[in-house]
């Protein structure tokens, strides 16, 4: 899966260099825009727009470029379905570790093993790139805590009122860590 584009099921994940992530920032607006429209905060709050979701998506080129933030997004052929990304860090002292950045599914991708295979190409990629420890937050109770204890993710702890949903209510915050070898 890392050496571009690989099928999952009906679905083509591809890694987005920056030019790929602008040309495709509007489908990815699409996504994100109904993924919080669904309950997910993503950092966001209900209202997100699809013309401030594709300018957070294209602000992120500058990341890609210079290699500290790895895009994937999935797409059938009609649209796209999901994304992970892996956000490198720059720190000396912090160069083995990463974390997993916004896997998100569209609604009626879901069910179809998507997410399990985004989350599966982030982690390898960050291997490859010699990442040997990866983290991710995630909202306590939601779908994605039992996705990230199936794939082998060890529960760190809980933050209270870490986030709000997309309506402003804090929740708790599940954090997790996987050692990659």
């Amino acid at each position: 899966m890392r050496a571009g584009s690989a099928p999952t099921g009906q679905d083509v994940v591809t890694r987005l260099d920056a030019a790929r992530l602008l040309d495709r920032a509007d489908g990815l607006a699409g996504l994100l825009v109904d993924t919080v429209r669904g309950g997910a905060s993503l950092g966001f709050l209900a209202g997100l727009d699809r013309a401030e979701a594709a300018a957070w998506w294209r602000g992120l080129a500058g990341a890609v470029e210079s290699g500290g933030l790895a895009v994937w997004a999935a797409h059938d052929g009609r649209r796209v379905t999901g994304t992970v990304g892996v956000a490198f860090v720059d720190k000396p002292n912090g160069r083995h570790r990463a974390e997993i950045t916004k896997l998100m599914v569209h609604p009626p991708a879901r069910g179809r093993g998507l997410a399990r295979a985004l989350l599966a190409t982030a982690e390898e990629a960050a291997a490859d790139a010699g990442v040997t420890l990866l983290v991710l937050d995630t909202e306590t109770g939601s779908p994605a805590e039992s996705l990230y204890g199936g794939a082998g993710w060890t529960r760190a702890g809980t933050i209270p009122d870490y986030a709000t949903d997309p309506a402003g209510t804090p929740h708790p915050t599940t954090l997790f860590y996987k050692r990659l070898t």
